[in-house]
């Protein structure tokens, strides 16, 4: 294993125990919860062991995707860093709207604006308004705009929305990846292949 798949791994072993940590701690408050919520839950039909499993998956699934999100940023970005030395975070301002102030960049290698997303599921139309704000703003600073999505959603407003973003980013002579072709754009960029590393640590 070279040093990049031991620093990838040694990233993977982090989170998952900040991951198990938080659950552990949110179960253990979990046990001191009020329930009387149960008795909707009963009137439509899901009983209190039910109701509380799903109580405790919803947290849980709350901190993994949150977990999971991070750790795959900080993998990509470790691939980019191990390319391009020169590889950096930064935030830039919001210079088109109010709100929000600033924007981050997860990558910038040179004038490479980098957007890093392990899945992006929202129905929320109000994300196309604040994607749209984002690419103005990352190309008023000289910047090409390219967003890399590893997992596509599965729901078609969700869906609807990402081919959406797709055409932004298109539109403005900017780059789109997701699903194979993110996987595949990390490798091209970085000679690593980051999903075989991933495949390898989870075996």
């Amino acid at each position: 294993m070279n040093q990049l798949e031991t620093t990838i791994g040694n990233l993977a072993k982090k989170f998952a125990l900040k991951l198990e940590q938080k659950v552990a701690d949110r179960t253990t408050e979990m046990q001191q919860d009020n329930t009387a919520h149960y008795l909707i839950y009963r009137v439509l039909g899901i009983n209190e062991h039910e109701g509380s499993l799903i109580d405790l998956y919803q947290n849980k699934g709350r901190f993994l995707y949150k977990y999971a999100g991070d750790f795959l940023e900080k993998a990509a970005f470790a691939c980019f860093k191990h390319k391009f030395p020169q590889a950096e975070k930064i935030t830039i301002p919001n210079n088109q709207s109010p709100r929000p102030k600033t924007f981050e960049i997860d990558c910038l290698i040179g004038n490479r604006a980098y957007e890093i997303k392990w899945r992006d599921a929202t129905t929320d139309g109000d994300h196309i308004t604040k994607e749209h704000t984002r690419v103005k703003a990352i190309q008023s600073q000289g910047y090409t705009p390219i967003r890399v999505m590893f997992y596509y959603p599965n729901r078609t407003q969700a869906i609807r929305i990402q081919k959406t973003l797709e055409t932004l980013y298109t539109g403005v002579a900017g780059e789109y990846y997701y699903g194979d072709s993110a996987w595949q754009h990390i490798l091209d960029a970085t000679g690593v292949d980051l999903h075989q590393i991933l495949k390898n640590i989870a075996n």
